[in-house]
């Protein structure tokens, strides 16, 4: 056997899922319950499940691994839960209150539609930081960064001194346009670290200049006290993580996936990028096997237990939200583009009380499943209750039997809290949840696709995450894909995306540069230089991260980008820069033309405006160093029948209005080139595949289901 090297973890909020690499690029898949509360738990065990399948153990495996990637939720539940750190809060003197009022939006972040257009429905959440840690401090610099009042030094000392008075445990510097004019934030920064060193305290500052120097002061001053409340006690969780695997013998530093798609070390400065880590490597893995199989456009699908989230690649970009929410918060954070409901396999289902109808989630069982686990003390039913009462999942066989599920605990229940009041079978109501959960989950990816100005059949849909094969068929029936891919791996998918993703910084800067359509040459130039020294800059703090894992400079791999629009226009668009650098008018010309040939696949040729002048709005860097990364299984093609040691026998499932015998397959023993008809069920420990009537599905070389409906 190949010596393991590459070590990925995608913690999700029910099941935690390792991906193990070796030397030649192939892998195996563990997956075990996640442990909230202490995480390494879940992560050994599902480590161990992984390496029983190479017959060996982590004792043996793990000092042969050369990297390490983590995916997890900790850092978002610590945000949702307003559980972080006591932040003081230093602002322009008069702005004091404006953390506390937010964002309009951030009244209705989240909330249905029905619930967003009705005002009485809207809240703001508490701040995280509280207005009596909030300070003002008397300074003005306009957008274009002009100083028009001056920092007024006298105050500073006042200022600090109240806030350290306060017993914060971080101070958060945040000024109206910094990012134009940085020294005044920088002036207080070094005299609030000056005054908590000389008064021997723990207090780590944070100015926005140092983390996020970008327009919109609410999203910029709510990520930098992000990465003060949350991201800073999440680095003791990681640092604690890192530790629990050196202690079995890793040598290695710890990376974990960040929002904008590449990995980054658990001693990164901008650690707040991390938050939703976990659905971002699916997105990843997804273009990491399109780009090996040469498929453009992909609609992405993961179904995992509390959420359902969706993303789209389209002809092999992932697009870049650069002011995404998250936790009912606006930030300054590049992530990538995707949708989230919480629609997963352990929702919770109920009655409306008011009309009557079934609803599901928002809110999950998570890792306790539901009712059917006679150990979770969950009391309300969940998909994954109807799941058992179908026969669509193997009771006896949930996370390969470390879990037994009780049919008679989840067909009560179901019967209880559901069919009875519906005055419905507990069979008929169980299948009706699925079918709800599948049309939601339809229209939900569909409504994607079209408001994007695209159709289903344009794009290959990638189903994965431990639920995702369960309901693929329920919610692309119809919609016309050119083709629905379901990866053998597919229940650890997204681990699979953070073994593939590269070891990765990226910094953004804001600009604004405006250059009317016939510009004169020394106009040109001076934005260009502008524009140069801001990728010097970003360089430079790339540069800086790397050197903290001990790489040099020249190790690394630099890709240029920035950001551009007609002048005028409320959206820009993101692109990759085709220079090196920028030296000449000649090389403006060449970002404009890159510019209008994404302008034209993103709107239409037709809406090319150049009569109004360009703006550059945005200078990025990302760095890259060489890591190893997965193979794509590829094997030969058997026949179209399975071997007979793959069939496992017949179940009775209960599929719309009867009872059916269902042929049961072992995923793993399958051979590519086969066949399987409708009615199967293809399982594994980790997942189960539905192939229902009106379907078939075949293995590929690649181990990828192709599922296909008839005509």
């Amino acid at each position: 056997m190949a010596k393991s090297q590459i070590l990925a973890i995608d913690a999700g909020g029910t099941m935690t899922d390792t991906f193990i690499i070796d030397e030649k690029g192939d892998f195996v898949v563990g997956k075990a319950q996640t442990t909230p509360n202490d995480e390494h738990i879940g992560l050994i065990n599902s480590a161990k499940d992984a390496l029983e399948q190479w017959d060996s153990t982590i004792d043996a495996e793990f000092p042969n691994l050369l990297a390490g990637v983590y995916s997890g939720t900790a850092m978002l539940n610590r945000l949702v839960s307003r559980v972080g750190l006591r932040v003081g809060l230093i602002l322009n003197k008069g702005m004091e209150d404006s953390h506390r009022m937010g964002r309009g939006v951030q009244s209705h972040l989240g909330y249905s539609y029905a619930d967003r257009i009705h005002v009485n429905t809207h809240h703001f959440d508490p701040p995280l930081v509280p207005r009596k840690w909030t300070v003002g401090v008397t300074e003005r610099v306009d957008m274009f960064g002009n100083v028009v009042i001056p920092l007024y030094e006298h105050e500073l000392e006042g200022a600090i001194q109240e806030l350290i008075d306060k017993d914060v445990e971080a101070i958060v510097i945040s000024l109206l346009h910094s990012y134009k004019h940085p020294e005044h934030e920088r002036k207080i920064r070094d005299v609030a670290e000056k005054m908590i060193k000389d008064q021997k305290k723990d207090i780590k500052v944070f100015a926005t200049v140092d983390y996020y120097p970008v327009r919109k002061e609410s999203h910029r001053t709510n990520t930098t006290i992000v990465e003060a409340y949350a991201a800073e006690p999440s680095r003791e969780t990681l640092a604690k993580l890192d530790k629990a695997l050196q202690d079995h013998g890793t040598n290695f530093d710890l990376r974990i996936m960040a929002s904008h798609g590449g990995t980054i070390s658990i001693k990164a400065n901008e650690l707040a990028r991390t938050c939703v880590s976990g659905p971002i490597g699916g997105m990843v893995g997804a273009k990491y096997l399109s780009d090996n199989l040469g498929i453009k456009n992909v609609a992405c699908s993961d179904i995992g237990g509390t959420s359902f989230d969706i993303g789209l690649i389209t002809q092999g970009d992932l697009a870049i939200e650069s002011s995404p929410d998250m936790a009912r918060l606006v930030l300054s954070l590049p992530l990538v583009s995707m949708d989230t409901t919480g629609a997963g396999t352990g929702s919770y289902v109920r009655i409306d009380p008011n009309y009557g109808n079934l609803t599901l989630g928002p809110d999950s069982a998570g890792s306790l499943v539901g009712v059917c686990n006679p150990n979770s003390g969950i009391e309300t039913v969940t998909v994954s209750d109807c799941h058992v009462v179908l026969g669509l999942i193997n009771p006896d066989n949930f996370i390969g039997g470390t879990i037994k599920l009780s049919r008679e605990r989840a067909y009560q229940a179901v019967k209880e809290q559901i069919a009875e009041p519906l005055g419905l079978s507990v069979e008929d109501a169980a299948y009706g949840v699925t079918e709800l959960l599948e049309s939601q989950l339809k229209n939900y990816l569909e409504s994607m696709i079209l408001g994007k100005g695209y159709s289903p059949s344009q794009y290959v849909c990638f189903s994965y995450g431990g639920g995702g094969p369960l309901h693929t068929a329920g919610y692309t029936k119809g919609l016309g894909f050119e083709d629905v891919l379901i990866p053998a791996w597919a229940a650890g998918f997204s681990a699979f995306g953070c073994g593939a993703a590269d070891f990765e910084y990226r910094y953004d800067k804001t600009l604004d540069l405006n250059i009317a359509e016939k510009a004169d040459d020394d106009t040109i130039l001076a934005a260009g230089k502008e524009l140069q020294e801001a990728w010097d800059e970003l360089k430079a703090r790339v540069e800086e991260e790397f050197k903290k894992n001990g790489y040099s400079g020249d190790e690394v791999n630099y890709r240029l980008l920035y950001r551009m629009q007609y002048q005028g226009q409320l959206n820009d668009l993101e692109i990759e820069a085709p220079i090196s650098s920028f030296n000449n008018v000649s090389d403006y010309q060449t970002l404009v033309e890159t510019f209008e040939e994404m302008y034209t696949r993103v709107y239409a040729k037709s809406a090319l405006s150049p009569e109004l002048g360009y703006s550059i709005t945005g200078a990025i860097v990302r760095g890259v160093v060489d890591v190893a990364q997965p193979k794509i299984p590829e094997e030969p093609l058997a026949g179209e029948t399975p071997p007979d040691e793959a069939f496992l026998g017949t179940r009775q499932i209960y599929w719309d209005g009867e009872w059916v015998e269902a042929n049961i397959y072992e995923m793993e023993k399958l051979l590519p080139g086969n066949h399987i008809s409708a009615f199967s069920i293809i399982e594994s420990t980790a997942t189960t595949l539905v192939v229902p009537i009106g379907f078939e599905t075949y293995l590929d070389q690649n181990r990828i289901f192709h599922l296909k409906e008839l005509s």
